[in-house]
């Protein structure tokens, strides 16, 4: 699963791991604590793939009269137990004012190390949660949503090279996207991907058609080679799945 009960607290520039504090339910915080200016990944998806550490940004504001500890903001969904994090680092207190405490997070998510399920892929809420030494604590919803998505990889191949003038060239390629349950890329069929060229010299591709993907994943289209340049494909992802671009295959036309 990809919750887990273990955070990490960053305090006085030592680290130590403490077991995570089960969120009070919506509608029954005790109270007493203020979150504002909640950001995750800077409003971006959380996108990862099978095999590398994704680090993610966050931040927030913590007011309260409480003596605290481990303050943090973590995704949910469903019910409050519901997470979505491998490990949480936060900052110490930045001192805005008394009783004012600026938070700088970092959310771990590691696919090679924890098990995560495909099904995590999509829309997450983010709630705040700070606990009371002594016991208690309190548990905010931020009104926030954060897609967490599955990786996805592009690849490219045009042929024949070189090639005369206004012959028709073939453009191939395959669409995968991360299974976080076996850990490895797999076909990922039906997506309409972009073909794009850029002309040698010039700064930037453009849109020459899209194509639709096989059942298995596989792109094949043929188009007119005119002048020399770089073929490549994109795809612009969906609401479980990150965006990708190929590499360039560059085509010298005589």
């Amino acid at each position: 699963m990809g919750k887990q009960v273990w955070r990490v607290v960053v305090a006085g520039g030592a680290a130590a791991v403490f077991t995570a504090v089960s969120a009070v339910p919506a509608g029954a915080a005790e109270g007493g604590v203020s979150f504002t200016r909640v950001q995750v990944n800077g409003g971006k998806p959380i996108v990862i793939g099978v095999s590398k550490e994704v680090a993610v940004p966050a931040s927030f504001r913590m007011a309260t009269t409480h003596k605290w500890k481990w303050p943090a903001v973590f995704l949910y969904r469903g019910g409050a137990d519901d997470r979505l994090w491998h490990a949480i680092e936060t900052s110490d207190c930045i001192k805005v004012s008394s009783g004012v405490c600026d938070i700088n997070e970092t959310m771990y998510f590691d696919p090679s190390v924890w098990s995560m399920r495909n099904s995590e892929a999509g829309a997450w809420k983010v709630r705040a949660e700070v606990s009371f030494e002594g016991g208690g604590g309190d548990t905010d919803d931020e009104g926030l949503t954060v897609h967490v998505k599955r990786n996805s990889r592009l690849t490219v191949n045009a042929s024949p090279e070189p090639v005369s003038k206004d012959r028709t060239i073939t453009v191939t390629g395959k669409v995968t996207r991360a299974n976080w349950e076996t850990r490895k890329y797999a076909s990922y069929g039906g997506r309409l991907v972009s073909l794009q060229f850029k002309p040698a010299g010039a700064a930037s591709y453009t849109t020459v058609k899209k194509v639709y993907a096989n059942g298995s994943g596989d792109l094949r289209t043929t188009v007119k080679a005119s002048k020399t340049g770089t073929w490549r494909w994109v795809y612009y992802g969906n609401t479980t799945t990150g965006p990708s671009t190929s590499s360039g295959d560059n085509v010298v036309v005589k």
